[in-house]
């Protein structure tokens, strides 16, 4: 009996060993005609690094968001935003404190300039963008807040190129002031942001230039608009960026003292910018970095120019791959390189 009992275990062994030859006997005949059907094209190898593999699914697009500075600066940050066909009030959105939008804007050392819970209703058609604001708007506590959040609007608004005028409703009504006094009857544009104080001159032939100076922190650029009694153009503005911020300002000069301009010459869509030998000492490190974007994105304001070189004695300059300009104050770069920023995962 025991001898009848091993060799029906051994047989029922020997069954499933066959079965299991046969099933890995098809899977190889299969395999083997697909190789022969794909020797006609065979699958280049897929590489992907760790770079692509962290960056979030879905279309993105760069937007540019004002906030607010502890020394009342308006500064543009620029943020990758889900692509949407309402992308210009959804970069709005992100500007109305909040939880979420307080702590964004907190990492950057900066804040919201919105009311909590202020609702958009925008409208855009012919270059001009009307924005009714809800009634939660008209909460700010002073006169420099309805400024603030006025200006951000206004400033965020033109940065999209369907947008070179806005104007303004509040909870469905023209107002011609705010509850603290500020004008909201006029139509807007970007031209000027963080318009410096002006002492009594007469306006008469006066002109603008927009200025970028890196802040107190050095972290980012922030663009300041001073009146200028010359020609309002490259070389006007490049001498003023050299001068530095007033001194007052809370801002610091992207060149060292003693660093002069030797020549500014605009050709061919092309600015070419010859500094004295003191700017090699102002080019390294990561204030070195914030001084040439600043002369990037000084420059790059005026019609018809296209490109921004460096030279330094009239020999060229080759400025540290990490300072090419891309965008006006990138979010994750500022967390990332810049010291001192709040880290929070």
């Amino acid at each position: 009996m025991s001898m009848k009992l091993n060799w029906k275990l051994k047989r029922v062994d020997v069954e499933r060993i066959l079965i299991l030859c046969a099933s890995a006997m098809v899977v190889a005949l299969a395999l083997h005609q697909g190789n022969q059907k794909a020797e006609r094209y065979v699958e280049p190898p897929v590489y992907t690094s760790t770079v692509v593999q962290s960056v979030p699914q879905g279309e993105t697009q760069a937007s540019v968001v004002y906030y607010q500075d502890g020394e009342g600066y308006l500064v543009p940050v620029t943020r990758q935003l889900d692509k949407t066909d309402g992308i210009a009030k959804a970069t709005l959105n992100l500007m109305v404190a909040s939880p979420e939008n307080d702590l964004a804007a907190a990492r950057l050392g900066l804040k919201t300039t919105v009311p909590a819970g202020t609702t958009f209703d925008l409208d855009i058609r012919d270059g001009r963008a009307r924005v009714d604001m809800s009634k939660e708007s008209l909460s700010c506590m002073s006169a420099e807040e309805e400024t603030l959040m006025v200006q951000s609007v206004v400033q965020t608004l033109c940065t999209f190129d369907s947008v070179e005028e806005v104007s303004f409703l509040f909870d469905g009504q023209q107002r011609s002031k705010l509850t603290y006094g500020t004008d909201v009857a006029q139509v807007f544009s970007g031209a000027q942001v963080n318009l410096e104080s002006v002492e009594t001159f007469s306006s008469a032939g006066a002109g603008s230039v927009q200025l970028y100076f890196p802040s107190s922190s050095g972290r980012m650029l922030v663009p300041v608009t001073r009146t200028v009694y010359s020609d309002a153009d490259v070389n006007t503005a490049m001498l003023e960026l050299a001068k530095g911020p007033r001194p007052d300002s809370g801002l610091t000069a992207p060149l060292p003292k003693g660093c002069g301009i030797r020549d500014v010459q605009l050709k061919n869509g092309v600015v070419t910018v010859d500094f004295s030998r003191e700017f090699l000492d102002a080019a390294q490190g990561e204030q070195g970095t914030q001084t040439i974007r600043a002369i990037y994105f000084t420059a790059m304001q005026f019609p018809g120019v296209k490109k921004v070189q460096i030279t330094v004695e009239g020999k060229p300059f080759t400025p540290p791959d990490n300072a090419a300009p891309t965008f006006l104050n990138q979010d994750q770069e500022i967390m990332t390189y810049y010291p001192g920023v709040i880290e929070i995962d």
